[in-house]
């Protein structure tokens, strides 16, 4: 079955396959969205299942609460866990420093919010998403229903005022635009490259229609990113890369187990 997987697939399996090392018994989680989370959230539910790996989790989105609690995992709110031990999830793109794009399954909020309060922040990728300036990926900002066409305006003028040359575009389109969970928009502002995200983040948020950003600053601890050949490589901070190869043929049952979890 391993055969037919996409060589993404594989590098996300890998990834969120070594970000299991993170994790403790008895721990409290925050459970990240997408792709890249749902192996994850998988590897969870067939440790907790078949191993008896015992842990609490809160998720960053209904999509991920819908999957997790669909295999077995007891879903929390964040205001019940409190701190949490760690928070894994995925990225849109990441920078030498860690700083992240995230919000491209549109829970940006939800997950800033869960991640804010987590010991750390492990995030599970590819070398794909590996940027020397964020940028290329859109970067999304959850905005409030209300007024929401003339808080695009001011994002514009913002944007004009820091000297990017940027277009927005409404997620989903501005006849049907994406709701989330928190039943508010996502504009993505299409840069190209980001020089000072912590300016352009500021500029945003100080725009009231503006809930939050997608650029995550300073909260990442680790980045993993997997590789089809059964590579995985990670940084802690701003040290150097390290590396663990993992056989596949010896991790096949465990992927074709993970598979079946989507029937």
């Amino acid at each position: 079955m391993i055969d037919t997987l996409p060589p993404a697939e594989i590098g996300k399996f890998i990834s969120a396959k070594h970000a299991m090392q993170e994790v403790r018994a008895g721990m409290k989680l925050g459970l990240g969205t997408g792709s890249t989370a749902a192996w994850l959230v998988k590897l969870l539910a067939h440790a907790q299942n078949n191993h008896g790996l015992m842990f609490q989790a809160c998720a960053t989105s209904t999509q991920t609460t819908n999957l997790a609690t669909s295999l077995g995992i007891e879903i929390q709110s964040l205001d019940a866990l409190g701190a949490l031990d760690l928070a894994i999830d995925g990225a849109d793109e990441f920078d030498p420093n860690l700083d992240l794009i995230k919000g491209g399954g549109g829970a940006l909020l939800q997950e800033k919010i869960v991640e804010s309060n987590a010991k750390r922040l492990v995030i599970i990728t590819d070398a794909s998403k590996q940027v020397d300036h964020l940028g290329a990926f859109p970067l999304p900002i959850e905005v409030t229903k209300f007024g929401w066409i003339s808080t695009q305006r001011q994002v514009e003028e913002a944007l004009k005022s820091l000297g990017l040359a940027v277009r927005t575009t409404w997620r989903g389109g501005p006849t049907q635009p994406f709701v989330t969970d928190e039943g508010n928009h996502i504009l993505d502002i299409y840069a190209e490259k980001i020089i000072a995200p912590r300016a352009l983040s500021d500029a945003m948020l100080n725009i009231p229609g503006v809930v939050e950003t997608g650029l995550f600053i300073d909260m990442a601890s680790t980045i993993i990113m997997g590789d089809a050949d059964g590579t995985a490589r990670f940084r802690e901070g701003t040290g150097g890369w390290s590396e663990k190869s993992y056989d596949l043929a010896a991790e096949a049952d465990l992927i074709a187990a993970l598979l079946e979890m989507d029937a």
